[in-house]
């Protein structure tokens, strides 16, 4: 196995757990990160890199908004199309529906720092921002949540 195939062997499966945690819910967490790789390896090898996995994970968060407002757009527009007033199922009936509706930079910084225990300066490196930006993203994530929930708790 060449240096090139084991460094992607050891970054994969990481990498795969970060895009489904970012990326929409309708993009497949294979599909984003085969995208980020074909993306890095059209300028560079990855061995070339410094940081791969940081490259890559800021990729794929990038990847993710793009594929994120693509998804919005066709949203609005079926909606225009539709003439029914027909309510849409909610296919996960769980708190999963509110992580989901934060935008991509903050489901990643909460993420990176709640489940896989990074800290904000360590996360701002990953994601090529600042540790303040990535506190504030943070910040923002976590008083999404809690409105939506208790919006939620208070609804029902």
């Amino acid at each position: 196995m060449d240096e090139e195939s084991q460094l992607f062997a050891e970054l994969y499966g990481p990498l795969r757990r970060f895009a489904a945690v970012v990326g929409p819910i309708e993009a497949d967490p294979d599909d984003l990160l085969q995208e980020a790789v074909a993306r890095v390896l059209r300028r560079r090898r990855l061995t070339d890199l410094d940081e791969p996995g940081a490259y890559l994970r800021r990729t794929i968060v990038n990847l993710a908004s793009n594929h994120r407002r693509s998804l919005a757009n066709r949203r609005r527009a079926l909606a225009r199309l539709q003439t029914s007033a027909a309510p849409a199922e909610d296919t996960y009936p769980s708190d999963l529906n509110e992580l989901l509706r934060l935008p991509p930079r903050e489901r990643a910084v909460l993420y990176l720092s709640e489940v896989v225990g990074y800290r904000y300066a360590e996360i701002g490196g990953l994601l090529g921002c600042s540790e303040a930006a990535a506190r504030k993203r943070a910040m923002r994530g976590r008083r999404r949540l809690y409105a939506q929930l208790a919006g939620e708790v208070a609804d029902g």
